[in-house]
């Protein structure tokens, strides 16, 4: 069986979701994190075991040591497990979680406007494979 990693789940529409799992692919050094979309049958897979609806767009998805986070919180931990100087971003953790989420959920409601949408979901390319979420990866 597969050794458990984190998850991320993203929009495979959304392109800023698009460049961010572009970056996190490049900046995760360790190869920690495997990525799928939540448009997937992986990622759909992943939705449904942690109890969220199959049509969950509403942030990123970060599931680490089998814990769900979600919003402000997975963007942060995700910073933490990137580590480098990414790492210096958690501490903003301690920021209350309602101002985190405000400003999360206002870059999220626009950011179809501000960096548009793509009209299929990204699929990985085979230099990627190997990053992206499986269908029997442990949860």
């Amino acid at each position: 069986m597969e050794k458990p990693s984190s998850i991320l789940l993203f929009d495979g529409y959304c392109v800023l979701c698009n460049a961010t799992v572009d970056f996190v692919l490049k900046q995760d050094k360790m190869q920690k994190i495997r990525v799928g979309a939540m448009q997937s049958p992986e990622g759909q897979r992943v939705l449904n075991y942690y109890g969220l609806p199959s049509s969950f767009q509403e942030s990123v998805v970060l599931v680490d040591n089998r814990k769900i986070y979600l919003g402000s919180t997975a963007a942060l931990r995700l910073a933490r497990l990137l580590g480098g100087g990414w790492s210096l971003f958690y501490p903003l953790i301690f920021i209350p979680q309602g101002w985190r989420d405000r400003i999360y959920q206002w870059i999220g409601t626009n950011r179809y406007a501000w960096f548009g949408k793509n009209k299929t979901c990204r699929m990985p390319s085979n230099t990627e494979k190997n990053r992206f979420l499986r269908l029997n990866h442990p949860l």
